[in-house]
């Protein structure tokens, strides 16, 4: 069995159970290697790219782009009718009111909305545990929270950590877990069967990935897991996020890969820019983008991203979700009425351009994004039937960062500072998503900050007031925008990690590696 070293506190044992654990033993041994190998291919191809090659799609799969005839397998119950998808970390009171906002769909984030202390790990399969059984209940001194009837509840769909992170905690012969298996495998087995007996199943979203080969790696996962628990298989349902710049290229080969067990694919924004920046880092001014909020949905290489992604659904029977909506209701009246503006033109967009749904990250905009699609789809579930074949999108339409318009200006560097280490500060506080000047910010829009300035420092990127992007200016205005908050001194942990991750001479792959390394 593995050896867990984090606490077993109350009820632990509900979900570290020996059939869990049995499973998370055989998953590890059988597919560690792997997957160990794929995150040694992911480096290899930046250091590729960064010796001048160009991402394009693969000559070697062109028979399954070409193949007219295989789809993904029907959608599975509770997975229909999507228009409406609201995230968010599983905490109690998040748990609640995701499953009672009236969207469609939950995404129970384990990732980028969570942070990966053991607590908020074993806490958050208590949770859904608990709300699948109506055994969960929140209060505080103002307010009470309980769950709806269940014909009025989200259905439940978990994101488990992306494969480059690993579960300090359990450990099979002396090495760490990987976190996707860890997620997985505890809901799977906590819950499984119980989504199947109320007429749902267990249902994942698939973050980070890059390649169908790491896709084929779940698809095994999840061959091995339905038949370790003797559960029928294409019961699982898998959602992948489109949120790599490889990935892009391979949407059709990670369909077909998952396909009996696909439910769709997913438009994940705001990492697919970290990814751009990321992927070509070292490439110069032609990947080099400007200000994060000036970096819309319309922009050329955004727009054929998401054209193709709908394309591409829909010729193979899948859905296409939409992205993230980041603003969240604020007190400020007219700030509220430009964010739910802004929100109401994005799915306007989504929904014109035949996606099937959109995700929100706050209950409030719920309501917004419901209306909009109710509009386009009227009596009908979802748009399978717009098949969109007026798309046709080129590897030099997806690579098209240079046509992005838009400067690198103070105000944006200030931005990506002041964001990401208030978010870092409030991630080792244990809060993975936080509300921070009206959006709501996660690790992927941190990623986005950070990856910014390191890019921008290694180019030598001159500012619209003439200043050069160097560490000195970095560094002075994280202490003036730190200056700026209330109990300024609580973030100087966040501070130096922030600058570990943006000035580092050796670009670090994922801010939330180092930021684990603190955790005990």
């Amino acid at each position: 069995m593995p050896d867990v070293t984090g606490p077993m506190n109350e009820r632990y044992d509900e979900i570290l159970t020996e059939r869990a654990l049995g499973l998370i033993e055989q998953l590890h041994r059988e597919y560690d290697g792997r997957r160990q190998e794929l995150l040694e291919r992911r480096r290899e191809r930046v250091a590729e790219i960064a010796a001048g090659a160009s991402l394009g799609f693969l000559p070697e799969t062109k028979d399954v782009r070409d193949d007219p005839d295989w789809r993904v397998g029907p959608a599975a119950p509770g997975l229909v009718d999507r228009r409406v998808e609201i995230t968010g970390p599983t905490d109690r009171k998040m748990t609640i009111n995701a499953l009672n906002s009236g969207a469609k769909v939950w995404l129970a984030d384990q990732e980028d909305a969570n942070t990966p202390l053991w607590e908020n790990v074993i806490g958050g399969q208590l949770n859904l545990l608990d709300a699948i059984t109506r055994r969960i209940d929140f209060s505080t001194d103002a307010k009470s929270y309980e769950l709806k009837p269940d014909e009025e509840l989200a259905t439940i769909v978990v994101r488990p950590r992306g494969w480059h992170l690993p579960e300090k905690h359990i450990q099979v012969d002396g090495s760490p877990v990987s976190g996707s298996l860890v997620d997985f495998a505890l809901y799977l087995t906590a819950c499984g069967q119980l989504q199947i007996d109320r007429g749902q199943g267990p249902y994942f979203y698939l973050p980070k990935m890059e390649s169908h080969l790491e896709a084929r790696l779940w698809n095994d996962v999840f061959v091995t897991a339905q038949e370790y628990l003797g559960i029928p298989r294409g019961t699982i349902r898998a959602t992948v996020l489109i949120e790599t710049y490889p990935a892009a290229f391979e949407m059709e080969e990670i369909l077909y890969e998952l396909r009996e067990h696909s439910a769709g694919l997913n438009a994940g924004r705001w990492d697919y820019m970290f990814s751009v920046i990321k992927t070509h880092r070292t490439r110069g001014a032609d990947f080099q983008l400007p200000d994060r909020n000036s970096v819309t949905m319309t922009v050329p290489f955004m727009r054929a991203y998401t054209e193709l992604l709908v394309r591409t659904c829909h010729k193979r029977g899948a859905h296409a979700i939409g992205g993230m909506a980041a603003f969240i209701p604020s007190k400020d009246p007219a700030v509220n009425e430009q964010a739910f503006a802004k929100v109401e033109a994005d799915k306007r967009r989504e929904a014109g351009d035949g996606f099937d749904g959109s995700w929100v990250a706050h209950p409030g905009m719920v309501e917004t994004c419901r209306t909009v699609f109710d509009s386009v789809l009227g009596s009908e579930p979802n748009q399978l039937g717009k098949l969109r074949e007026d798309v046709h999108v080129t590897a030099e339409q997806l690579l098209d960062v240079a046509a992005t318009p838009g400067e690198v200006t103070e105000a944006g560097l200030r931005n990506n500072v002041s964001v990401a280490i208030q978010y870092l500060a409030a991630w080792l506080d244990g809060l993975g998503a936080v509300g921070i000047f009206n959006l709501m910010e996660d690790a992927a829009t941190a990623e986005i900050s950070r990856s910014q300035i390191w890019q921008w420092r290694q180019n030598g990127v001159v500012l619209d007031t003439g200043e050069t992007v160097t560490t000195e200016l970095v560094e002075r205005i994280a202490d003036e925008e730190i200056a700026k908050l209330d109990q300024y001194l609580r973030y100087q942990s966040a501070r130096a990690l922030f600058l570990e991750v943006a000035l580092a001479d050796d670009y670090v792959d994922f801010l939330t590696l180092p930021a684990y390394e603190r955790f005990s």
